[in-house]
C-alpha cells in the first residue's frame, strides 16, 4: 500500500468517535508501525485504544506509519498535540522511542510487543508477550496430528524476536513426539515481508513440497499465501497468528497462537493512569495474554480444525496447566539470538 507523495510525510487520522471532546479530557494516540489494512494485529492494537480511551471518557485518534520516517513523525506529532498516553506497537520503534520519549517528558508511552530494554526512559512503559508460550502448544498439536511425520514453520523475517514463534513451535512438537521431522524454517523476506501474500504462497508451497503437513504460518499479512499453498494441498493445515485466522481458510486452518493485544493495551493504559503500571510487564498464557483458539469454550464454533481434536484439545490443556505452573520450562528464544 504506497501512499500519495504529498501525504508520505503526514499521520494518517482516525478518530475513535465522531463526537467531539472537551479539551481537558485524556488523549490516547495510537501509533501504528505500518498501514493497518487486513493486518489483525494492528486492528487489535486500534481496538484496545479506543476502547480504553472510551472507558477513561478520553479521546483516541489513531496515527498509521509507513516507513521509519513516518513512525517517528506520528510519535512526535503525538507528542506535541499533548497526547496523555501514546501507544506505539512494534519493534519498528525500538530505537526512536527513548529519542522522542526524552523530548516529550510530560507524554507517558506505552510500547507494545517490544522494548527498548537497555534504553529505558521515566515515561516509557513496555508490554511484551510471552510468545513461545503458546507456539510451543501449536507446535504440540502439530506432531499429535501430522500424517506424513513432518511439520514446518514459516515467519516474516530471520530475526530474534519471531524465533519465538518458530523455535517454541518446534521445541513444543518435539516434547510430544521427539522423533517428529522438522523441515527446514522458511523465511517470507523480501521488501515486505510482513504483508506479501505472493511470497507467503510461495514458501508455503515449497514447505508443502517438502512434505511438511502442519506449518506455522508467522507471517502476519502474508498469511493468506500461505493459507492459499495449503488449501491447494491435500490433508495440509496451517496454523495462524495474534487472531483467529480459521475463517480465511475454513479446513485450512488447524488453530491460532492469539495474541490478546488489545487486552495487553487496555490493561496498560489502565495501569499508567491510576500509576500502578510496572516499566515492563511480560505477558503469556497465565496472565491471559497469550493463547489458543483451541483453548477457547466456543472452539466448535470457530472453523479450526482442531475442534475434530477433542483428545488432542485436552492434552494441550495439560500442557497449558504444566507451563503455568512451571512444571515446563520454557526458554526465550529471543533471549539466546
Amino acid at each position: 500500500m504506497k501512499r500519495a507523495a504529498a501525504l508520505a510525510c503526514l499521520p494518517f487520522v482516525a478518530f475513535a468517535a465522531t463526537a467531539s471532546y472537551a479539551q481537558d479530557k485524556p488523549l490516547f494516540v495510537y501509533v501504528s508501525p505500518n498501514p493497518i489494512g487486513v493486518n489483525d494485529f494492528l486492528k487489535l492494537g486500534k481496538i484496545g485504544t479506543e476502547r480504553v480511551a472510551q472507558e477513561l471518557g478520553g479521546q483516541a485518534k489513531t496515527y498509521e506509519s509507513s516507513d521509519p520516517t513516518t513512525q517517528r513523525q506520528n510519535l512526535e506529532a503525538a507528542g506535541k498535540a499533548g497526547a496523555t498516553v501514546v501507544v506505539a506497537i512494534g519493534f519498528e520503534f525500538n530505537d526512536m522511542l527513548p529519542d522522542v520519549a526524552t523530548a516529550y517528558p510530560n507524554v507517558k508511552f506505552l510500547q507494545v510487543d517490544s522494548c527498548p530494554f537497555d534504553k529505558m526512559k521515566p515515561n516509557i512503559h513496555c508490554s511484551v508477550f510471552r510468545e513461545y508460550e503458546a507456539s510451543f502448544l501449536t507446535g504440540a498439536e502439530a506432531a499429535l496430528t501430522t500424517k506424513t511425520g513432518k511439520i514446518g514453520a514459516i515467519s516474516a523475517l530471520d530475526i530474534p524476536f519471531l524465533h519465538r514463534y518458530t523455535d517454541g513451535f518446534i521445541e513444543g512438537a518435539k516434547h510430544v513426539k521427539p522423533d517428529v521431522q522438522i523441515s527446514p524454517t522458511l523465511w517470507v523476506g523480501g521488501a515486505n515481508a510482513f504483508s506479501d501474500p505472493a511470497r507467503g504462497q510461495e514458501r508455503g508451497a515449497a514447505m508443502v513440497a517438502d512434505g511438511a503437513d502442519r506449518i506455522l504460518a508467522a507471517g502476519a499479512g502474508s498469511n493468506g499465501g500461505i493459507f492459499k499453498a495449503v488449501q491447494d494441498a491435500s490433508a495440509v493445515n496451517a496454523f495462524g497468528v495474534d487472531v483467529n485466522q480459521c475463517p480465511q481458510a475454513p479446513g485450512a486452518v488447524m488453530d491460532n497462537v492469539e495474541k490478546k493485544t488489545d487486552v495487553a493495551v487496555e490493561l496498560a493504559v489502565k495501569g499508567i493512569m491510576t500509576g500502578s503500571q510496572p516499566p515492563i510487564a511480560a505477558l503469556g498464557l497465565k496472565e491471559g495474554g497469550m493463547s489458543l483458539t483451541a483453548l477457547d469454550p466456543d472452539v466448535k464454533a470457530s472453523k479450526c480444525t482442531i475442534a475434530d481434536y477433542p483428545d488432542v484439545i485436552a492434552k494441550v490443556k495439560a500442557l497449558r496447566d504444566e507451563i503455568v505452573n512451571g512444571s515446563i520450562k520454557i526458554a526465550d528464544p529471543m533471549m539466546a539470538k
